[in-house]
């Protein structure tokens, strides 16, 4: 068995036993490091609401963030990006005194991946961007990258975040379409989150078979 096989399969492993726990001491397989000093982050530093969220769950298992894409989740990150994020990075995160965020040129190189990109907002990095873990739960936060994905106005070929499907249907953000209703369905909406993350669960499963598939650049 290749490592990455290996690798996987004790991810979804630790992914279904930790769906079908209640709320516990926040674990993840995931290396989480400071943006700034390269140091490990602490779970521990996170607020105490919106840590089992299976959303939540599935992204500490996989580094992958379920919500990109999904409406009822990008619904509630539009609005907390105009409270915690638009002051610095602008409106859409075309920049004002911090970096644009809509584009393909990344500050850090390791913000294209959501692993990165949590570890930049939960952990601060450089200049006036300090942590984000006492403002934002783990929940929204997942939220706020969605939205900030969103944003993207590039080319497709630089959202590496983006699975192969999604991909397929990729369109760069107009600022001129309607907003996304509140009521969206998804995981962010507790009259489908079940069936949502069921959806998420196994695309998120699919797409790392694929990349595991790969060969190693």
């Amino acid at each position: 068995m290749k490592f990455a096989d290996f690798r996987r399969n004790v991810a979804f492993g630790l992914l279904a036993a930790s769906l079908g726990a209640g709320a516990v001491a926040q674990t993840t397989t995931l290396d989480l490091r400071s943006t700034v000093t390269g140091e490990p982050l602490s779970l521990a530093d996170a607020l105490p609401e919106g840590r089992d969220t299976p959303g939540v769950k599935l992204f500490l298992t996989t580094g992958r963030n379920p919500y990109n894409n999904d409406k009822s989740c990008l619904a509630k990150g539009s609005s907390l990006f105009l409270t915690a994020c638009s002051g610095c990075h602008g409106h859409l995160g075309e920049g004002k005194i911090g970096p644009g965020l809509n584009d393909d040129y990344w500050t850090y190189p390791k913000n294209m991946h959501d692993q990165g990109l949590f570890e930049t907002i939960f952990g601060g990095a450089q200049a006036q961007m300090g942590p984000h873990s006492g403002d934002l739960t783990l929940d929204e936060l997942l939220q706020v990258m969605a939205w900030v994905r969103y944003l993207y106005k590039d080319g497709v070929g630089g959202a590496v975040w983006l699975s192969d499907e999604q991909k397929k249907t990729f369109k760069a953000y107009n600022h001129d379409e309607p907003p996304i209703p509140e009521d969206s369905p998804g995981m962010c909406n507790k009259a489908t989150e079940a069936a949502a993350t069921e959806a998420a669960t196994a695309a998120i499963k699919k797409q790392m078979a694929i990349d595991a598939s790969k060969p190693a650049e």
